[in-house]
């Protein structure tokens, strides 16, 4: 087996691994491996199942279609594909580029205004 390697892991995934961990007698990081592993095994699959649920992904064959485990695939497929997306972008950026002003907490708690010409205020 080959050395482990420092990698960035978002933190609610970390957090979800610990309490797991618990119930099945791994670390947090066994628990992140025991899971990666999983996916990568199912992901790896080139079945008729899996090329079942990759073509309902793609959007050529119905979910309705799809037998019970392979709708628990194609749902785990669109949980994780939606959480990544969300992960990497920045909706203050998006919003503002359309022109909406929003409001966030900032760093310090306060509830601050941040408006679409770049200009933001803190509200009371």
């Amino acid at each position: 087996m080959g050395s482990d390697r420092v990698i960035r892991v978002a933190a609610d995934l970390v957090e979800s691994a610990a309490v797991e961990g618990i119930r099945q007698s791994r670390s947090a990081k066994q628990q992140l491996d025991h899971w990666v592993r999983v996916g990568r095994a199912v992901s790896s699959q080139h079945s008729v199942s899996r090329r079942r649920v990759e073509a309902a992904l793609a959007g050529d064959l119905d979910t309705g279609e799809l037998t019970v485990e392979e709708g628990v695939v194609f749902n785990s497929e669109i949980v994780a594909a939606t959480e990544e997306s969300l992960a990497r972008t920045h909706y203050g950026q998006v919003l503002s580029a359309g022109g909406v002003t929003t409001v966030a907490l900032d760093d310090d708690g306060r509830l601050v205004e941040y408006r679409p010409d770049g200009s933001s205020a803190v509200l009371s």
